[in-house]
């Protein structure tokens, strides 16, 4: 493992050997945080995406040292699908990750998926809020937007985040916490989304990017050329970019 300093002060670059040796920092970092957070206010609040993350996170379920009970689980992105759907982000992680920790039921915070993109984006919004009210889920002080202890990102091929795509008008949201989107550039088409507001009011930020097909997206993103959503990343506190060798080739 090798670590390169960021130009930002809060932004680092950590580089594996190993798909494997990422897997076991990032659970160590996710674990260390999770620590931290409930010692400090009894709660950790977590939010992730789907895709190749959720493998990388297989390796949490072995930490012995995680109170699962204090844990608030969300997801950054959904596709507007039933949630036994191959395509649910929820399936994704419930297959992989949640069914195996204890996590109470009432902490996992999954989209009404029987409602229409716009009404689960409007809904999920609505449950943020209620959680901010009832002192679940932080604010930043210094942008008003929810502040979430982590947020986990892929990064995809094209240096999409979250459901936010290269071009997209959602790109530029600045108001709205949750966002909808019905055109998809990669299927399936309906997606509800946190915007960047939220997603750069976290305190921390983890980026987990593997695999040689997305070295191009990194190289564009922290060398701040494109038209990257990656690119547009930040965090409160820290944000900390997990890539394997093949993902940084072209660093």
């Amino acid at each position: 493992m090798s670590t390169e300093k960021g130009k930002e002060e809060k932004k680092r670059v950590e580089i594996f050997d190993t798909e494997e040796n990422l897997a076991v920092e990032l659970a160590k970092y996710t674990a260390d945080l999770s620590d931290k957070y409930c010692k400090e206010k009894g709660a950790f609040t977590v939010v992730v995406s789907g895709g190749s993350l959720i493998k990388s996170l297989r390796k949490l379920v072995e930490v012995g040292s995680i109170d699962w009970s204090r844990w608030h689980f969300f997801w950054v992105d959904e596709r507007v699908v039933p949630k036994h759907h191959e395509d649910s982000n929820y399936k994704l992680a419930y297959d992989a990750f949640l069914s195996k920790v204890p996590i109470p039921p009432g902490n996992v915070y999954a989209i009404n998926d029987s409602l229409s993109p716009e009404a689960a984006a409007e809904d999920y919004e609505t449950c943020l809020k209620h959680l901010v009210q009832t002192g679940v889920i932080r604010v930043s002080e210094s942008t008003g937007f929810p502040k979430f202890d982590l947020m986990l990102l892929g990064v995809g091929p094209d240096g999409h985040v979250a459901s936010l795509f290269p071009g997209h008008g959602l790109c530029g949201e600045e108001k709205r916490w949750v966002g909808f989107v019905t055109d998809s550039p990669k299927p399936p088409s309906e997606r509800i989304t946190f915007t960047f507001p939220v997603i750069n009011s976290s305190a921390h930020v983890a980026l987990v990017v593997c695999g040689s097909g997305k070295a191009e997206a990194v190289e564009a993103a922290l060398k701040k050329t494109g038209d990257v959503p990656a690119g547009c990343v930040s965090a409160e506190e820290e944000l900390v970019w997990f890539l394997d060798k093949p993902a940084c080739s072209k660093l």
